[in-house]
């Protein structure tokens, strides 16, 4: 049984998880930006909350054909999102297409928006703790 509480921060819950880990796939783009051959890879933000929230992300298993195998994830979909390829707008020589002015443009719209919710969280925190205490 979920608390109303509950109810009303796991919105914001899912979507701060979602931004962390998007920050991490652009982080990551950003980090083999002289990688040949590396492919930036980002998600879609609103279909992968929407997917989230309804239940709907597919978990993908990995199979363990030993004891002494790790329980890792495949490494395809972020919470069920699946992990998309970015289409450069410039090819490369080395076939890498991190593009490092998108990857800082949304790297920095990324943790804009991360940190607008945490705000919002943290309001709506201070909210609720005064409506209990009064």
């Amino acid at each position: 049984m979920s608390s109303r509480i509950d109810d009303m921060f796991r919105l914001h819950q899912t979507a701060l998880n979602l931004r962390a880990a998007r920050q991490e796939l652009i982080a990551s783009n950003i980090a083999n930006a002289d990688t040949p051959n590396y492919k930036a890879r980002d998600i879609d933000f609103a279909s992968a909350l929407q997917g989230a929230l309804q239940g709907s992300g597919d978990k993908l298993t990995v199979a363990a054909t030993a004891p002494g195998h790790l329980a890792g994830a495949a490494g395809e979909s972020v919470m069920g999102a699946p992990v998309m390829y970015r289409k450069p707008l410039q090819p490369s020589a080395d076939g890498n297409t991190v593009e490092m002015d998108v990857e800082r443009a949304q790297f920095a719209d990324n943790a804009l928006r991360y940190e607008a919710s945490l705000r919002f969280v943290s309001e709506k925190a201070k909210d609720v703790l005064a409506a209990l205490q009064g």
